[in-house]
Parts: structure tokens; C-alpha cells; sequence
């Protein structure tokens, strides 16, 4: 099995050296070239295609998007923009991503052996991910992976037993409705465009989007600047109503809370869920417990496995649930996850989200199908 071959792009010669011995210690990895700047980079290229780019975002001579922008309009690469920057030029990673990068991950942090363990699994997992990543103009597939062992739901919240999920359902009350979605790698621009689409009146929706910490508070205001409903990056409390959107913030989970008929998010800390946090599969459990028939469940495109698990458990509670198709997907990984799990009750293209979205929300009232 061939390995993936990784480009690293960045003016810091200790981030440089990082980043290789990072990806060098992966036996699914290998560093092809490093490169001090885009110049540089362009002549790594012109000798050998790396199969993946990890690109710095502020560098001399050329700064990373206006080389993002040159590599997609010539020649297609996945790239990874790997930065420092803080909540102050997180927009530009944002425009970064609109760009046609795949990913965005913070640049290792060696403070502590946790934080350095914590940046090693995000690097090479981007990395991966990038490598199958379906771009324009690049029909190239990336070789089969193998699943590696990672924390279930569990960790964070405890599961029900088959006796009290048909309790739960038997004593479910007709709530607001609520819309879960979960999405990774192509996941920035698959949200925008079926946020996009939605209008005002639209059913309450909490996301988990696979981001860094200060980079998800960036993503939302600037989908809040272009959607009718309101975007925000969510706080603990925050209340689940029609006509908002709530996005996990970086490097913690989120849960769906139900008061009565009401229902709030909570942010809790704890470990990697299926090596995210943070996890789809944490918000899906949540949102079956507290929710069953009255949440829809998607989960959209990205690689491996996260939400296949939660998806599953909110069709068993009554929820109608949707994976994002293959042809639409960047990385169809997650999807189909949950797709051979049974998990997903329809299989639809990228563009039919919002309306089945919004016939959800008009629907919502009727008794469900269940796994039907």
C-alpha cells in the first residue's frame, strides 16, 4: 500500500520540523518536501504532485490564500491550512476554506504531552481525510485506510438499555422540532450552501462541524452574515428555538438538554470521541435521548466514522434520519458509515437538504415512521 504524500508549506523552520516528524511517525504518511514559502513550493511541485498540502496562511513574499487560490485554479491539490492565527484572522481562514481547502487544523502544540498527543491524531486524520477528498479536476483515489481503535459515546454519556428506549418513546412528548447535523472534512462549504437556502422560519438545527477552537466562532458569524436564520457559535444554556443554528465550539462536546418542551445545549468537556470533539456522535445520543421523533437526524460528508453510531441510535428512537449521498460528498466516509449501519433512512444529494429540512419542519406534528 502506497503511502499518502504530504507538501508542508510554512516560513517557521521548528513548525516545518514538527510537522515532519509528525507525519514521518505515521506509517500511513510520509513528507515528500517542506518548503519555506509558496515559491518554494511551486518548484517542490513542478518535480513531484504530493498527494496533500499543508499550507501556513501568513507567510513572506506570498501569503497562504493567494496560493490557495493559484493551486485551485491550475492545479488541483488537497490542501490542509495549518495556522496560528487567533480569533483576529480566523475570517481568513474562513475565506480559506471557501477557497477550496479541505481542512483546517491549528499548528501542533508542544506545551504538554496531552496537547502534543491531541495535535499528532488531528494532523494525520486531516491529512487522511484530505487525501480522499473529492476536488474539481482531481479524480485521484487515495488508498483504503484502516480503522483505528477510539472512545465511543460512551464517555461522555451513558447509553440506554433496549427497556428504557421504549419507555423513552412511549413517553416522548410532541416538541419544537429539531434538526442535528454532523459533517467533517467538505463539511464548511456542504453547511453553507443548505443553511443558505433555508428560510427565517426555518426548524431550530445545532451542528457539529470538525473545526479547531476559535475557528467554529468565525465560521458561524460569517454564515450568520449571509443566512436568513441566525447562526451562532454556541454557549452553554443557549435555547434551541426556530429560526437559529447553534455550531459546537472547538475542543468541547455539545448535548441537546430537554426541559419539559424546551430544550437547551450544553457545552461539557472530555475526552476524544471517536477521535473528535468535538463528536457527532455525542450530539446525535443527546438529541435521541431528549428529542427521539421530534429531531431529524443528517449526517453529512466526511472521513471516517463519526455519527455513524448516534445516527443509529436516533432512528431507533423514532427519528427520521439522512446521510449525505456519495457523488455529492467530498469524503464519503462518514455517510456511508452510517449507511452499512442501517442507520440512515434516506441517502440524498447535498442539494436536497434543505428542502427536506423544511418539509421536516412543516411535518413535524405527524406521527413518525420510526424505522420504517
Amino acid at each position: 500500500m502506497s503511502k499518502i504524500r504530504v507538501l508542508i508549506v510554512d516560513d517557521s523552520a521548528s513548525v516545518r520540523t514538527t510537522l515532519s516528524e509528525i507525519i514521518s511517525a505515521d506509517p500511513d504518511l510520509e513528507v515528500m518536501a517542506t518548503a519555506a514559502d509558496p515559491y518554494v513550493a511551486v518548484e517542490k511541485i513542478r518535480h513531484e504532485v504530493p498527494d496533500v498540502i499543508f499550507l501556513d496562511v501568513e507567510m513572506p513574499r506570498m501569503d497562504g490564500l493567494t496560493f490557495l487560490k493559484k493551486i485551485m485554479s491550475q492545479r488541483p491539490i488537497p490542501v490542509v491550512i495549518c495556522s496560528g492565527l487567533a480569533q483576529a484572522g480566523s475570517d481568513t481562514l474562513m475565506q480559506c476554506m471557501e477557497a477550496g481547502a479541505v481542512d483546517v487544523v491549528t499548528k501542533p502544540r508542544v506545551d504538554t504531552a496531552q496537547f502534543l498527543q491531541e495535535s499528532r491524531m488531528r494532523i494525520c486524520d486531516a491529512a487522511k481525510a484530505a487525501a480522499h477528498a473529492k476536488l474539481k479536476g482531481l479524480k485521484k483515489a487515495a488508498p483504503e485506510l484502516k480503522v483505528e481503535a477510539k472512545l465511543t459515546a460512551d464517555a461522555v454519556i451513558p447509553p440506554i438499555s433496549d427497556t428504557r428506549r421504549d419507555s423513552l418513546i412511549a413517553r416522548m412528548p410532541v416538541t419544537e422540532p429539531i434538526v442535528a447535523i454532523g459533517a467533517s472534512t467538505g463539511g464548511t462549504e456542504a453547511l453553507r450552501e443548505v443553511l443558505e437556502e433555508l428560510p427565517a422560519s426555518s426548524p431550530a438545527i445545532l451542528i457539529v462541524q470538525h473545526m479547531p477552537e476559535k475557528f467554529t466562532g468565525a465560521f458561524a458569524r460569517r454564515l450568520d452574515s449571509t443566512c436568513a436564520i441566525e447562526v451562532k457559535e454556541a454557549e452553554d444554556g443557549d435555547l434551541v428555538i426556530a429560526g437559529r443554528a447553534l455550531i459546537a465550539p472547538g475542543n468541547v462536546h455539545m448535548q441537546l438538554v430537554r426541559n419539559g418542551s424546551r430544550y437547551t445545549v450544553k457545552i461539557v468537556e472530555g475526552p476524544h470521541v471517536s477521535r473528535h470533539r468535538p463528536s457527532v456522535d455525542v450530539l446525535f445520543r443527546s438529541t435521541a435521548q431528549a428529542a427521539g421523533r421530534n429531531a431529524l437526524g443528517m449526517l453529512l460528508t466526511g472521513m471516517g466514522d463519526d455519527g455513524a453510531r448516534g445516527l443509529l441510535e436516533m432512528r431507533q428512537m423514532g427519528s427520521p434520519t439522512v446521510a449525505q449521498d456519495e457523488e455529492s460528498s467530498v469524503v464519503f466516509g462518514m455517510p456511508k458509515e452510517a449507511i452499512q449501519r442501517g442507520a440512515a433512512g434516506r441517502v440524498l444529494p447535498l442539494s436536497r437538504m434543505a428542502t427536506e429540512i423544511v418539509n421536516f419542519g412543516r411535518n413535524a406534528a405527524k406521527p413518525a415512521g420510526g424505522m420504517a
